[in-house]
């Protein structure tokens, strides 16, 4: 069994990989493809947002049989936190390179732009998907023991829920990591 985690960036993806490490019946990983291939090992968990831009691929390779979760945050928030990153990463690229230019739209709108796409296209992937469950980052202990019951983990919840409850990959600190490492030097 394979379980993949579907998100937008900026939707807790670091958070709940951190969570997914006290389960002891699966393997769990964010953002661990290495090559072009989409290869993942039997009973693993993988967490990588980059995977909204290779639905058709992993729809092909492993069609049915894995659990999709679709970790979700409210799109307003995600905006906001995308524009905190503006300039680096996936937000350059879709203004610059996906969309080129065309727009006559704010780094706001841009920023929802991205994030309706990346949503749009997990939905669309998921609507013949058997195995699915949405996890809401704002309800993230009660969807994430839904989750846990899903896919029949064994380890330690207690630490899991622990995780949750942790601020990790913060927009504010990348900021301020970003600033002192390229502006004041």
């Amino acid at each position: 069994m394979r379980v993949f985690v579907l998100s937008p960036q900026r939707c807790g993806s670091v958070t709940f990989s951190e969570a997914c490490k006290y389960i002891s019946n699966y393997t769990s990983g964010h953002e661990t493809r290495t090559h072009l291939k989409m290869e993942y090992p039997d009973n693993h968990i993988e967490i990588d947002n980059r995977l909204g831009w290779f639905l058709g691929r992993l729809d092909k390779k492993y069609r049915d049989e894995p659990i999709f979760i679709y970790l979700k945050r409210d799109p307003e928030k995600v905006a906001n936190s995308c524009l905190n990153r503006y300039n680096t990463g996936i937000m350059r690229a879709y203004h610059k390179r996906i969309l080129l230019f065309k727009p006559d739209a704010s780094k706001f709108d841009v920023c929802i732009d991205y994030v309706k796409t990346i949503n749009s296209n997990i939905e669309s992937f998921l609507k013949d998907k058997t195995k699915k469950m949405e996890v809401h980052v704002e309800n993230f202990e009660h969807d994430f023991k839904d989750f846990w019951k899903l896919i029949n983990a064994e380890g330690d919840l207690d630490k899991s829920i622990k995780e949750l409850n942790k601020n990790h990959n913060s927009s504010r600190k990348f900021k301020l990591d970003y600033l002192k490492n390229n502006l004041f030097k």
